[in-house]
């Protein structure tokens, strides 16, 4: 018995220890603009440096010099800007905005590995960073963990116009507990999980709470919002959306038949047109 446990211990060592190159959810600054260099889109990187938290928080910037509105782009958990690619190359969205995918605390390059798990305090960072950049109609898009973060930016910052949620996890009293991301927690096993995840574990573990504490602020907000979400999800609930049905003023809801979590970075093509008409619905107001 003694023999198979050590045997056993050895494997998920040798698991872990190899996720740890492969499974990060991030590309290097190189990597990324290669990739645009080779779609002949122009794409700048830059690192916002916030020295109060000692933070320098990795944003890419795709422009566009004839419209207004500005597209911000949050990642879920685990993940990066990168996972935006599909967007920040979609020749639809680089005609009707300015686009900004921002790497949160702990992932990508920002900070990797040390993060700002409270979603109020990120959305401050985030909201931050928007008024010093001067960008005003803005329209933040934030998946899955980002969902709520991106809302909440919208509650702090009068400058954005519209939000869209994609699979957000925002009900508090249905937050899953997965039973996986306590080997995040435990001293034993955390050091073998990878970077990314141990993020991801420590954010999840305070979700709730964190949620709670920012509940009755959602009936505040009057731009539009749009919750998209996959009736198949089994990572963040499907159910998550009867919550923004009751709890935003005005809000539009749109489920996806038989997709899952995935459908952010999988099924771009579901999402794009839900943002294109958001555009247009405030460029019409304006």
């Amino acid at each position: 018995m003694k023999k198979n446990w050590l045997l056993f211990s050895l494997l998920l060592i040798m698991l872990f220890s190899s996720s740890c190159s492969v499974l990060q959810w991030r590309k290097s600054d190189q990597e990324i603009q290669e990739t645009f260099r080779s779609s002949k889109i122009n794409s700048e990187i830059s690192y916002f440096k916030v020295d109060s938290l000692d933070l320098a928080v990795r944003i890419q910037e795709v422009k566009s010099d004839t419209k207004e509105i500005n597209l911000v782009f949050l990642h879920g958990a685990p993940s990066s800007l990168s996972t935006w690619e599909g967007y920040l190359t979609d020749t639809a969205l680089s005609r009707s905005a300015t686009m900004y995918a921002l790497d949160r605390p702990g992932y990508g390059y920002t900070n990797f590995g040390k993060e700002i798990a409270s979603v109020n305090e990120q959305a401050k960072l985030f909201s931050s960073i928007l008024k010093k950049k001067g960008l005003d109609n803005i329209i933040v898009v934030g998946s899955s963990y980002g969902g709520p973060i991106a809302a909440r930016v919208a509650v702090l910052n009068p400058d954005v116009k519209g939000v869209v949620m994609i699979s957000p996890a925002i009900d508090p009293s249905i937050e899953k507990d997965f039973w996986a991301s306590r080997f995040t927690q435990w001293k034993l096993t955390r050091w073998m999980v990878p970077t990314a995840y141990r993020v991801a574990g420590d954010e999840k573990t305070i979700h709730a709470k964190e949620l709670l504490l920012i509940k009755d602020d959602w009936g505040k907000l009057s731009i539009p919002v749009v919750h998209i979400h996959g009736e198949s999800d089994s990572i963040v609930p499907y159910d998550n959306i009867y919550f923004s049905k009751n709890n935003f003023q005005n809000i539009e809801l749109i489920s996806v038949p038989e997709k899952g979590h995935e459908i952010s970075y999988k099924n771009t093509e579901l999402v794009i047109p839900s943002i294109l008409k958001l555009i247009d619905q405030i460029e019409g107001v304006d």
